[in-house]
């Protein structure tokens, strides 16, 4: 109709008009809820001339949808509540008996338990921590347990920053991001540093209080319990959801936690995330899928990563979804099983991973998963065909960086493209900018409301402010007629052979896979060192022993790709390093590299 008549469009969001009563709608309702209307200007849908009236319908009814899409997310942030434990009590309220949060002690929280959890630990914070000013910066050192997430509601509703650091990055760079953040208490678990047999004298050396949560468990008085407990039974989340005079751009805009990137390329940088920057992301994702409120998510990626904390654990407790957390990716064999018994339908995780699951699992274990999601890292060809055609799932692949709290882009069961990160998420603008010696794509820059607030580090933080708050992702892209965006390789994971630009993430993904006569175990990285003669070589690592070089340039061969592609080296190591997520960690292969040479 509309590309027939070309007439104006004015859309309308009716927001929780799901909470009705009687509406189609597998979620809870009531009588009475609040329903506001919420319409848009007057819209002209694009125009399609020379094209069949098939292609035309096709993208009005996609422009129509981004459009609604965006009207949604856009009427969330206005409307919605302003922090992070505002959204987070706003669904206690609603749903005080919802059990939320489960995890390997098979300890069950629900929404009642873990408002009452947040407000205790919040005043053992506030009397413990007594002259500290809004907005101090306390480090978590925890694993995927319950502990965790209510610590994080703890800390800000007392008011406070958590700095969540990355245990699997060692104790030295630990302290190095204690030091930038300039952290004087760090909260953990004795049974999690007895099991990690992580030794935290060099943070005490460094001046760093190490809390004890058994400690402070302990310390709550018995009263306060006893009244924590019945003023959430009879008001779930009273104190801490959102009033009126509450509702400020700068509630919105402080700091809500400082995140660590992965340090692959470098020593780690601090990610100062706001309010505004994690529940945008929430919204964004939650207006792009089609998820309901039965969804039950399995989180095992680790919290001190973005994916695991905004995706897998802040966007179900705004949601209301069910989380099991459980404390390592790693466990291949047992993850599967878990996923299985707790009926999950909605995991994340990265390619390294869903390789390992896959070696282990029985075709079974997955059958009640809705949405697979892909992150982190290249989601490779071959890992896609395997779980397709062993589990019969297809996975959704999406991109985003830390910095972005952390998606970008998301494939979606709707609009799907095998090959690509999916569509840019709603209110999030970018530019591709020509790279020398590369014809196709660009270096990709995005902003948005999901977009970090700074860094710690001063010299990034000059660079990104110098940019006008554009984020570089380092990444080259291009982005399809469609406004798919693909993926072409990591600017660093370039490497100049013979004047030309060859990209190490597509020789890596022609190599994926490529062996199977060696097994499914068999992992090969490539990376590029200096050479006299052609500027760079590539050199194949392998956890393989018997691989030989003319394998691997007939693999490379087999995919099309010339012979500047070929590596010209294989190394044998005994195992590929691997960074918390599961990423390749190409840094230290490359010293590594270098130490046996």
């Amino acid at each position: 109709l509309l590309h027939r008549t070309r007439s104006k469009v004015i859309t309308c969001h009716l927001r929780n008009a799901v909470r009705v009563p009687f509406v189609r709608h597998r979620g809870w309702t009531r009588w009475f809820p609040r329903v506001s209307a919420h319409f848009s200007d007057v819209l002209h849908a694009p125009v399609h001339e020379g094209e069949s009236n098939a292609v035309a319908r096709t993208r009005i009814t996609t422009w129509l949808r981004d459009v609604m899409v965006r009207q949604r997310f856009d009427v969330a942030m206005e409307f919605g509540p302003a922090t992070v434990l505002a959204a987070v009590a706003e669904s206690a309220s609603n749903q005080p008996g919802k059990v939320v949060l489960e995890d390997i002690s098979f300890t069950a929280l629900s929404f009642r338990r873990l408002m009452t959890a947040t407000e205790l630990l919040a005043g053992q914070w506030r009397s413990r921590l007594r002259g500290a000013a809004p907005g101090y910066r306390i480090g978590v050192l925890l694993p995927n347990v319950n502990a965790n997430p209510v610590t994080l509601l703890s800390l800000w509703a007392s008011g406070h920053v958590p700095a969540i650091l990355n245990f699997s990055t060692g104790v030295p760079v630990m302290v190095q991001c204690a030091a930038l953040a300039g952290l004087r208490h760090v909260i953990t678990s004795q049974a999690f540093l007895d099991k990690a047999r992580l030794d935290v004298a060099p943070l005490r050396a460094a001046g760093v209080e190490i809390v004890l949560l058994e400690e402070i468990r302990a310390a709550i008085p018995a009263l306060r319990k006893i009244g924590a407990t019945l003023k959430h039974r009879i008001a779930c989340g009273a104190g801490f959801r959102e009033t009126p005079g509450d509702r400020t751009p700068a509630a919105a805009d402080a700091t809500a936690v400082i995140l660590f990137t992965s340090g692959s390329e470098g020593i780690p940088k601090g990610v100062e995330l706001t309010h505004r920057n994690l529940l945008a992301n929430v919204r964004q994702v939650d207006s792009a899928l089609d998820t309901d409120d039965s969804e039950r998510v399995f989180n095992s990626m680790p919290i001190f990563h973005s994916m695991g904390l905004t995706a897998c654990t802040l966007f179900p407790l705004v949601r209301g979804f069910y989380t099991f957390l459980y404390p390592s990716p790693l466990h291949y064999r047992i993850v599967p099983a878990a996923v299985y018994d707790k009926a999950c339908t909605v995991m994340v995780a990265t390619n390294t991973f869903l390789n390992g699951y896959a070696r282990r699992a029985h075709p079974y274990d997955f059958h009640s998963i809705k949405y697979l999601v892909a992150g982190a890292e290249k989601l490779q060809e071959s890992t896609a065909n395997t779980w397709a055609r062993r589990f019969g799932i297809r996975i959704i692949e999406g991109y985003g960086a830390t910095e972005c709290s952390p998606a970008v882009s998301i494939n979606t069961r709707m609009d799907l493209r095998f090959g690509s990160v999916g569509r840019l998420l709603p209110g999030i603008e970018w530019r591709l900018e020509p790279v020398e010696g590369i014809s196709e794509g660009g270096r990709l820059f995005v902003r948005g409301p999901n977009v970090m607030r700074g860094y710690l580090n001063p010299d990034a933080n000059a660079a990104f402010r110098a940019l006008d708050c554009w984020y570089d992702t380092g990444d080259l892209a291009r982005v399809d007629a469609d406004g798919f965006l693909h993926l072409l390789g990591r600017m660093k994971r370039f490497a100049k052979v013979s004047g030309e630009m060859v990209s190490l993430t597509a020789v890596e993904d022609a190599l994926a896979g490529a062996f199977p006569q060696y097994g499914a175990r068999c992992e090969v990285a490539v990376v590029a060192v200096p050479c006299d003669d052609k500027g760079e070589k590539l050199i194949a690592v392998s956890n393989e022993p018997r691989l030989a070089l003319d394998e691997v340039r007939a693999a490379i061969r087999a995919k099309g790709l010339t012979n500047l592609c070929a590596p010209r080296e294989v190394r044998a190591v005994r195992e590929i390093p691997k960074l918390g997520t599961g990423k390749v960690n190409h840094r230290a292969l490359l010293d590594s590299l270098a130490a046996g040479a």
